[in-house]
């Protein structure tokens, strides 16, 4: 593999994981199926490259959006997400999705058409990924898993959803594993992991109580640590 080439699926993977962590800042603590505005910075690792970006929710009418802006050496990324609450259920309306890693651009824009009940893609996609999908009640995108999976756990529900994203359809399951201590601010504190397995990788949630995000984000893959996503402020 080309050095360009390797540096271009770091980046890649360095974006998914990021994109997992802003869902998850998307959930608070009180009430729990409340969702509030807020802004978030954060910082993260994948061997050796360092990314910063800011995310933020905020009330558009009677639906939600929040976007994440991250910026890297070697990558500028920016999504954003429009959704609704409807009687408890989170939907997706729409979704943006624009990256430069190196000189390569990419742009994606989803729409999700519950009146007609149909999910497509528009952009850089490859015809057969641009639908339409069935849509079914309780589909989510891939953000709004995250965020469900937190207000399930929350709850002691359980956590397995039907994920419609970039054209595909994907069965996800999630766990509670245990708690752990962890050090926030210097401070040691019991959270609660939550733990997502695919294959090969496994992404695990530190939840702090009375802490409205989680403290920590872990991807793991083959058994070792890949990415570490830690929240440094949110307002």
């Amino acid at each position: 593999m080309s050095h360009t080439t390797d540096r271009t699926v770091k980046v890649r993977t360095f974006k998914t994981a990021l994109a997992v962590l802003a869902a998850a800042l998307a959930v608070v603590s009180a009430p729990a199926l409340a969702v509030k505005p807020f802004s978030a910075d954060y910082s993260a690792s994948y061997m050796g490259m360092q990314g910063n970006g800011r995310m933020t929710v905020a009330a558009e009418g009677n639906r939600w959006k929040y976007s994440l802006s991250i910026t890297s050496p070697l990558a500028d990324l920016q999504q954003s997400t429009v959704f609704e609450d409807s009687n408890g259920q989170l939907r997706p309306v729409s979704g943006s999705d624009s990256s430069k890693v190196l000189t390569k651009k990419k742009s994606v824009n989803a729409a999700y058409d519950w009146s007609r009940s149909v999910a497509t893609w528009t952009g850089d996609i490859k015809p057969e990924r641009a639908g339409p999908i069935k849509l079914q009640s309780g589909d989510l995108d891939a953000l709004l898993v995250n965020l469900a999976l937190v207000r399930d756990a929350n709850a002691g529900k359980p956590m397995s959803y039907r994920m419609v994203e970039d054209g595909r359809v994907k069965q996800l399951s999630y766990t509670v594993v245990g708690k752990e201590a962890i050090t926030v601010g210097g401070k040691s504190q019991q959270a609660t992991k939550v733990s997502s397995k695919n294959g090969d990788k496994e992404t695990i949630a530190w939840v702090v109580p009375g802490m409205p995000v989680p403290a920590r984000i872990l991807q793991r893959e083959n058994g070792s640590d890949a990415i570490d996503l830690r929240v440094q402020a949110v307002r």
